[in-house]
């Protein structure tokens, strides 16, 4: 595997860089280190099969829009979007805020753990690599785990477990709610704005 020393981006992705830092205005430039970044971890992805930002990489993006290492360094450890060393093929985030927490987010967790993960690690066969994160902004549809790029809300250990197996088998589970609802409305159904006056 490369050292990532010789790192650029490619054609396609160069010409997104310099749409993206082209979204701010001149001298500002250092504002476009996020999604800078995310393309970069995407690139590393399609070249590797793992999503991660070497340090190489993380000096090429600053480079690029004249930001210190450190400070690109700083928004890669900060969110947890970005990830310091390879994970495995599915990224399993568990929310553990409070909101999921009191709707059974150890449950979800336990569910992992059932399955041979354990957190910050990646299982041996580098299927699945288990994170314990922050909100991930689904507080109304506690508990909910956020799997590379999908939300799987209204969890329950059984759910998860099913989730977690299907993608074992190389199979698409359902994203978003569980339980069917939409976006975040009510269980029920919606409660307001179902007349028309």
């Amino acid at each position: 595997m490369s050292d990532f020393s010789d790192f650029n981006w490619t054609a396609e992705n160069a010409a997104e860089a310099q749409r993206l830092i082209g979204l701010y205005p001149p001298g500002r430039q250092a504002s476009a280190i996020m999604p800078l970044l995310w393309l970069a971890q995407y690139q590393v992805r399609d070249e590797t099969g793992v999503a991660w930002l070497p340090v190489p990489v993380i000096e090429f993006v600053a480079n690029q829009i004249g930001m210190p290492y450190i400070r690109a360094y700083e928004v890669v450890s900060f969110y947890t979007m970005y990830n310091l060393k390879p994970v495995g093929r599915f990224h399993v985030q568990v929310c553990g805020t409070t909101p999921c927490m009191l709707r059974g987010s150890d449950d979800i967790m336990k569910a992992c753990k059932d399955k041979g993960m354990a957190k910050g690690a990646t299982t041996a066969d580098g299927l699945f690599t288990l994170t314990e994160v922050e909100c991930l902004g689904a507080c109304a549809n506690a508990p909910m785990v956020q799997i590379n790029d999908h939300n799987y809300e209204d969890l329950t250990y059984d759910s998860m477990t099913e989730i977690l197996d299907m993608l074992a088998r190389g199979e698409e589970p359902k994203v978003g709610s569980q339980i069917g609802r939409t976006a975040s409305c009510p269980e029920a159904g919606p409660t307001t704005l179902q007349e028309m006056v």
